[in-house]
């Protein structure tokens, strides 16, 4: 079995080939390119894991390459230059655009290969967050928890059900984190995120003019791919999907190289799957490859008996990470919060602890204070001039625009101007969600939208 698959890009024949013998004796998997532009194309055809890229090359340079890739944002590998001229000015440039490492020719074979594995395991011992058990003594949770160990254990594909806010991102990065795939990349995408002819470039990745830009499952490459709200991606990216996990690869959009799908796909839907299948939101033979393994998250109503849990562990992580002064709930407040409806589920419950944590004085919390909270900031209340006013004579995209931008701005105001407060009310991932802003001309930093855009 190969460790890694390396790409090395060197115009010289000799050296092409003697450094492909060598990562080759000691099982990695190589593929050559004698160019910029054939490296381009090897691109094209699978992502490597590890770059070797010569600086001196006839035509364009390795550092051109190199800046290149960063300025696409295709850098989604290490790469490790090679030069038989370098200077410590070449060397800090190419650190500068992106390279990990430089060696030097002519090259000595032992360096090189403890470059490579250094480099590679720099690139996958990269800063991760870890895995979040499932809190929850009841049942409901002990089974899904128990569910969910032996699912990390195989490779199968996951469809994870249940209500918004009851913790099925949670889920799925608790089975990424125990799987084997665990030191491979998790890629999380919103589906409603990407609009709607944008989706099939988002997964799949794109080719024009010439240039490459990977998409989320190449992205994902031996680890997992996330995508919640499956149902909302638009029949193309379906359609395309459904064809990928058919024929165990893709093509980039205007692309004709097959890209080897390697991935775990966990698909989050909200949506009971056969009624958005029987509704035509859903397309049947994807449901039928994802659901795999059916996994459903109990709401929180259904199991009150672990929110004294819930709570604690709010708290404490609140206390450690966000720096708050530490307060605990009483008995009678705990029973207020196990006998409260929750229709926002885990993550209103963990939005309540936070305000009460940071608005409130003393060391203990009664149930007067959360009756409190509970009545000013339930999920129904809303602000003047909520819902907008939408005319039904727009097209649907520039009617979901206008309610998009109404509702991230309303949520903005709420979260005080903050775009981390704004991402957990909205529960979105705060990379879609700068994107998001941008495309609706809003600007956190002043809280109203930049440019002067429709209202």
């Amino acid at each position: 079995m190969s460790k890694a698959y390396v790409l090395v890009v060197d115009d010289e024949p000799d050296i092409r080939d003697l450094v492909r013998e060598i990562l080759e004796d000691e099982g990695y998997e190589v593929a050559t390119a004698e160019s910029a532009e054939a490296a381009r194309e090897q691109l094209r055809e699978r992502r490597p894991e590890l770059v070797l890229l010569d600086i001196w090359m006839p035509g364009e340079d390795g550092i051109s390459v190199l800046k290149a890739w960063a300025a696409a944002g295709e850098l989604n590998f290490p790469v490790v230059m090679i030069s038989g001229h370098g200077t410590v000015e070449t060397a800090v440039e190419a650190t500068r655009h992106g390279a990990i490492d430089f060696v030097e020719k002519p090259l000595s074979m032992g360096k090189l290969l403890a470059t490579v594995e250094q480099a590679l395991a720099q690139h996958s011992a990269a800063p991760r967050p870890a895995p979040v058990t499932p809190v929850g003594r009841s049942t409901l949770m002990c089974d899904l928890r128990e569910q969910a160990e032996r699912t990390a254990a195989g490779d199968s594909w996951v469809l994870i059900s249940g209500e918004p806010g009851s913790g099925r991102k949670c889920l799925a990065r608790y089975i990424h984190g125990l799987s084997a795939r665990r030191n491979g990349p998790l890629v999380e995408v919103a589906a409603g995120t990407i609009a709607g002819s944008s989706a099939a470039e988002e997964l799949f990745g794109q080719e024009i003019a010439g240039a490459t830009r990977t998409g989320r499952l190449e992205a994902a490459a031996g680890g997992t791919l996330v995508i919640d709200g499956l149902t909302d991606l638009d029949a193309e990216a379906q359609t395309r999907l459904a064809s990928a996990i058919d024929a165990g690869g893709f093509q980039r959009v205007g692309g004709s190289a097959q890209v080897p799908l390697d991935v775990r796909m966990i698909a989050i839907t909200r949506h009971d799957p056969a009624d958005a299948v029987a509704a035509g939101a859903f397309r049947q033979d994807l449901c039928y490859a994802l659901s795999v393994i059916p996994l459903e998250v109990p709401a929180l109503r259904a199991h009150a008996e672990d929110i004294p849990e819930l709570v604690r562990f709010f708290v404490d992580g609140m206390v450690e990470a966000e720096g708050l002064k530490y307060r605990r709930f009483t008995v009678a407040a705990q029973n207020r919060l196990r006998h409260h409806d929750w229709p926002g589920n885990v993550r209103e419950l963990r939005n309540l602890v936070q305000r009460l944590l940071v608005l409130g004085d003393g060391l203990d919390i009664d149930v007067d204070e959360v009756e409190a909270a509970l009545a000013t900031a339930g999920p129904g209340q809303v602000d003047a001039g909520w819902p907008p006013s939408i005319p039904l004579e727009l097209p649907l995209r520039e009617a979901r625009e206008q309610f998009e931008r109404a509702y991230l701005q309303q949520q903005l105001e709420r979260a005080g101007g903050s775009v981390a407060g704004l991402a957990r009310l909205a529960g979105m991932e705060r990379t879609h969600l700068y994107r998001k802003l941008r495309s609706l001309g809003i600007d956190p930093r002043e809280g109203s939208e930049a440019g002067g855009g429709r209202a």
